[in-house]
This record gives C-alpha cells, structure tokens and sequence, in this order.
C-alpha cells in the first residue's frame, strides 16, 4: 500500500508499505478522506509539540470499515470516521471519562503514524458508524469535535459574548458550536480574508482585526463595555494567547484550544483581580463526536462551507508546502483517496 511520510521538517516522501495486520481489538480501515489542520501544518515546518521524525501525518479521517477482530457498531463495508486518540483506559484521567487527556494518549498523525496512507489498522473502539452523512462530512467530524469540547469547556451559555482568537479550521468550528449554545461571537484574526470568511460563510456576529490600534475598544464597544465573558484562543501564538488575557471580562473564563510550545506570561494582579478561571482544551470525546455529527446530520453545521481546498493522495506532497502561505486562503485542505 501507499503511504506518505513526514520524514523531517519541510519534506514528504512516498513510500510502499506492507499491508498491516489485524490484533484481537483492532479494525482495518481503507481510508477515503483526510482532512488537513495546523496540527498536519505546523508538523510540517518543525513547530508541532509532542511530534517526532519521520512521521505519517493525518488524523481527520474517513473510510470503509475492511475487516474487524473485536466488538464495534459499525459493519463491514460501512463508511466510518476515526476517534484518533488512543488511551490506554486506565489511569486517572480514562477512570473519569477524560479519554481525551489519558496519560498515555498516543493521537493517529502525532505521536504514531496516522491516515495519510491506503489501509489503517485502529482500535475498535475509535469507530464512529457514518448514520448516513458523507465521506467530507466525516473527514470534518474530528476538527468540529476540538470546538465543540472548547465550547463544552467553557461553560458557553444563552447570551453570553465569546470572543473566538484565530479563524483557522478549528476556530471555526469554536465559532460554529459557541453560536449553536446562543452565544453572541466575535471573531479576531489577523486576515481580512478570514475575518470576512466568517461573516459570509459562518454569519459570525462580529470580526475585529487583531492588527487595528483600537482592537480592545472595538471589542468593548461589542460587549457594551463589559468584555467577553468567555475568550477561546484558537491560534497557537504565544503572542495572542498572552494578548487574550486583555479582552477577558472580570468574572470570565479563558479557554486554550491552540497550543503552543513555550511558557505563558502574564500580570497576575490583573487575572486576580477578575476572579478569572484559565482552562486548557484537548482533544474531544465521544461525547464531543456525537454532538458533532448530530449537527452535521441535522444540518445545524454545513460542513461544505469549511472546505476551501481539494487534493488527490497522488498530488498532497507536491502541493502541501503551498498550504503554509496564507495568501493561498486554505481554511480546510481535502485529501482524496480512491
């Protein structure tokens, strides 16, 4: 079978690989979609945390179920998405229910080779039976569940003002799911392009230019002088993760789904005095995955609006590179396997 490997930052090679075999707990996957994300991005250009070479990059997935040895929902021959974070079930975390965050979590792409790949070998308890929605929406399944368990985190209620820091992939579906929970979202990039993706596709209610001089005036005029409730960094920069600290009300809560390599800096008697709750975000859960396609099937999420880009498997390590400018205007890259 064909694969595609990482095998040092800035370089994609093909590679023919045995078919793998299937242990006691394991399902076979002929992998259909992968969707791209900055996790796949930054791995590429050397800036990804928890990553090691060569890798095979690719979590967001979708496929057919070939061959199963253990218990699933799903059959043979059905179209599936993958629950990419393996946990080991038994520390601390797995015996509260926070797969998630397992101590030993190895994620498909990042700590073990993932999807970008012909035939994937997962554990039988990743699947996710398709209920009827397409091979893209599946592929998008993954991503929307990081926001949706962001949004989970913060608490998001009725009403409140949720400023979304970063327009990617993944901020976007923080966006989508903060609406979905009837919060008033302000999105803040740093691309027009983006800013003005998520008005016209998103009907976000608010953008607001990260780069103006008057961007926390802006966003206190939004919230009617108050500030947002809840801030949800999405962009990984440790810039705009230590600026968001600025735009949180006092009794709010600061939720990082972006994730960056360094240490955090801020003024404690500022958060101190907010009464302020700082929260990190990893990963999803079933849960999280449920909620996401029940959106997806219901239409409450179009995921045709999230896809800018689309690529064969044959043509990913020519083209991949290109995805890293942002004049290119990728928001979500398809790749296409027959």
């Amino acid at each position: 079978m064909k694969t595609l490997v990482c095998t040092t930052p800035g370089q994609l090679d093909y590679r023919v690989d045995e078919m793998p075999t299937l242990q006691p707990g394991q399902a076979l996957v002929r992998i259909r979609r992968v969707g791209i994300c900055g996790t796949d991005l930054h791995a590429f250009d050397g800036t990804q945390p928890y990553f090691s070479y060569p890798r095979v990059l690719g979590h967001e997935l979708a496929g057919e179920l070939v061959a199963v040895d253990g218990d699933t929902t799903a059959t043979v021959g059905e179209t599936v998405t993958v629950m990419p974070y393996f946990h080991c079930g038994r520390c601390v975390a797995c015996r509260a229910g926070k797969t998630n965050c397992c101590e030993r979590l190895q994620v498909a792409g990042v700590h073990i080779d993932g999807g970008m790949t012909e035939y994937l070998v997962v554990p039988t308890y990743a699947l996710l039976p398709s209920n009827g929605l397409s091979l893209d929406e599946l592929a998008l399944v993954e991503p929307l569940a990081i926001g949706a368990h962001g949004v989970r985190r913060a608490g998001v209620q009725p009403g409140e003002h949720v400023l979304v820091m970063g327009a990617g992939p993944i901020g976007l579906g923080v966006m989508a799911f903060a609406k979905l929970a009837g919060a008033t979202v302000t999105a803040l990039d740093l691309a027009d392009n983006r800013l003005a993706f998520c008005r016209q596709q998103l009907g976000i209610d608010h953008t607001v230019n990260a780069r103006s001089n008057d961007a926390v005036e802006q966003i206190r005029a939004i919230t009617g002088g108050d500030m947002p409730t809840v801030v949800i960094d999405a962009t990984g920069s440790l810039k705009a993760i230590e600026q968001g600290f600025a735009y949180l009300a006092h009794g709010g809560r600061y939720v990082l789904v972006g994730l960056q390599r360094g240490d955090i800096c801020f003024s404690h008697p500022e958060f101190h005095k907010r009464e302020a709750t700082l929260m990190s975000s990893r990963n999803a859960t079933l849960v999280d995955f449920e909620q996401v396609m029940t959106a997806l099937k219901t239409g409450a999420i179009d995921a045709r609006t999230f896809i800018t880009h689309r690529v064969t498997f044959d043509d990913v390590a020519g083209t991949f590179a290109g995805w890293l400018d942002p004049s290119a205007g990728v928001i979500k890259a398809m790749v296409s396997l027959p």
